[in-house]
C-alpha cells in the first residue's frame, strides 16, 4: 500500500487521513477538496460564524500547516472529474493520480428550489458551506425580513439566528408539525414554543408555491393562499448523498454509497466513509449524517484499510443549539411507539423513546446528565422501567448500576 487517495475534504476526510498517519501509513496520502479553504467544522457555519462570533481559522479542523507537516497532500479547490476504476487513477482538474486504495468522504448536497418556482432568484440560500453562508451573511440586518422554508434542524437553527440578529421571520413546514420527520410531537412543541417566544412566526401544515420578483425575491405566495413580502430566503428541506461521481465509477448505490460493515464499497479498493455512505445497523441499512459519525466511521475506514479488519459500530448522537437551548439526541427512534417525558422544569427536559420495552432514543434539552445516562443505557442495550425514567426524583445514575 504506497498511496492512499481521499476524495471529499470534510470531517470525514480529514478524520481518515490523520487516522492513517496517527496509525503508522508511511505512505503517500492525497487529499481532494472541491473548496479553497483546509477542511474545517460545519456546525458553527449557521451559528457562531454566521453571527460574527467565530472568525474562519477558529472552525479549521487543522491548521493548513498541518497537513505538510505530516506528508499529506492537501489539494484545495479542485474537484474531481472521474474516476477510471481500472486503471485505479482518480482525474480532476488536468491532472491524474493513480491509487492503491481510494476513501470516498463526498459528504452530501442540499436539496433546492425548483427554478419553475423561483427557486434561483438571487437572495434565495440553501446553509451547506462556507460559501453559502458567505453569500447569506450581509443579509442579516435588523428589521430585514425572511422566509426559511423548511422546518427541520437546518431551518430551526437558522430561524434562531435571524430572531437573535432582530429580523422578521416566516418559517413554513410543509407537514403538520416541525421536525416531524425525525422527532417526536412533545419535541416539535417545545421548539415550537421556544420559537414563537422570540418572535418566530411558524406555520406548519402550509408550504410554498411560489416566490416573486424579477432577478432577486421580493415575495412569497404560500399553499394556503397567504402572500408575504421577503427580502430573502432560506430553503433547508433536506440533504442528499453527493453519490454523482461514485454512480459515474459503477459503484452500487443504496441510499448513498453502499459499504459494507467494514466501510467498503462493491469495488474492493474502494472505501467510503460519512454522510454520502449507507452502512448495515441492527439488521437493516441506514445513513447517518452527522459529525461524530463522519468522524468514527472515517477512523474505522482507516484502519481497515492498513489491515485492521474491524466492523463500524455505530453509536448515533446528535445535537443542535438553538438560542440558550442545547439539544442532545442519541440513539435513533425509528419505530418508537411511547414517549416518556423526564422533567426538571420548563427549559430542562428530556423525551424517552420506546418501543414497546425497549428504549431506543432519547431527546435532551439543557439536560446533559439524562442525554449521558440515556446514550450509555442505549449502547449498553438496557432497557430501563419507564417509570422510574419518569420520577423527577430518581437519580438517573442508578440506572446504569441495574
Amino acid at each position: 500500500m504506497r498511496h492512499i487517495v481521499v476524495i471529499g475534504a470534510g470531517q470525514a476526510g480529514s478524520s481518515c487521513v490523520v487516522k492513517l498517519r496517527n496509525a503508522g501509513f508511511e505512505g503517500q496520502i492525497t487529499l481532494i477538496g472541491e473548496e479553497n479553504v483546509p477542511p474545517y467544522q460545519r456546525p458553527p457555519l449557521s451559528k457562531g460564524y454566521l453571527m460574527g462570533d467565530m472568525v474562519l481559522e477558529r472552525m479549521f479542523l487543522r491548521p493548513e500547516a498541518f497537513y505538510a507537516e505530516n506528508g499529506i497532500d492537501l489539494r484545495m479547490g479542485q474537484p474531481v472529474d472521474r474516476i477510471d476504476r481500472a486503471a485505479k487513477i482518480v482525474h480532476f482538474g488536468g491532472d491524474a493520480i493513480g491509487y492503491d486504495a481510494l476513501v470516498l468522504t463526498t459528504g452530501s448536497t442540499p436539496n433546492r428550489l425548483p427554478a419553475a418556482i423561483g427557486g434561483q432568484l438571487d437572495g434565495v440560500h440553501v446553509v451547506r458551506g462556507l460559501a453559502d453562508v458567505d453569500a447569506m451573511a450581509p443579509r442579516f440586518q435588523p428589521g430585514k425580513r425572511v422566509l426559511i422554508v423548511g422546518g427541520g434542524y437546518i431551518g430551526l437553527e437558522a430561524a434562531a439566528v435571524a430572531a437573535k440578529l432582530g429580523l422578521k421571520v416566516v418559517l413554513v413546514e410543509m407537514a403538520e408539525r416541525i421536525l416531524q420527520r425525525v422527532a417526536a410531537p412533545e419535541t416539535s412543541d417545545f421548539f415550537r414554543n421556544l420559537h414563537a417566544q422570540h418572535g418566530v412566526d411558524i406555520r406548519e401544515g402550509v408550504g410554498l408555491k411560489t416566490l416573486i420578483g424579477e432577478g432577486h425575491v421580493t415575495g412569497a405566495t404560500l399553499t394556503d393562499g397567504s402572500e408575504i413580502d421577503v427580502d430573502f430566503v432560506i430553503v433547508g428541506v433536506g440533504i442528499q448523498p453527493a453519490t454523482a461521481l461514485a454512480e459515474t465509477a459503477g459503484l452500487t448505490l443504496d441510499n448513498g454509497i453502499k459499504v459494507d460493515a467494514a466501510g467498503r464499497t462493491s469495488d474492493p479498493h474502494i472505501w467510503s466513509a460519512g454522510d454520502c455512505a449507507s452502512f448495515p445497523y441492527r439488521g437493516r441499512r441506514i445513513r447517518l449524517e452527522s459529525v461524530p459519525n463522519a468522524i468514527d466511521q472515517a477512523e474505522v475506514v482507516a484502519e481497515n484499510i492498513m489491515g485492521a479488519a474491524k466492523n463500524y459500530v455505530a453509536t448515533p448522537w446528535f445535537w443542535s443549539d438553538q438560542y440558550d437551548v442545547k439539544l442532545q439526541i442519541a440513539g435513533l427512534n425509528t419505530g418508537y411507539d411511547r414517549v416518556v417525558t423526564r422533567a426538571s422544569d420548563a427549559q430542562t427536559v428530556s423525551f424517552w423513546y420506546y418501543r414497546g420495552d425497549e428504549l431506543l432514543a432519547v431527546d435532551a434539552m439543557n439536560d446533559p446528565r439524562s442525554y449521558m445516562v440515556g446514550k450509555r443505557l442505549i449502547e449498553a442495550g438496557k432497557s430501563p422501567d419507564p417509570a422510574l425514567i419518569a420520577d423527577p426524583s430518581l437519580e438517573l445514575k442508578t440506572l446504569l448500576r441495574a
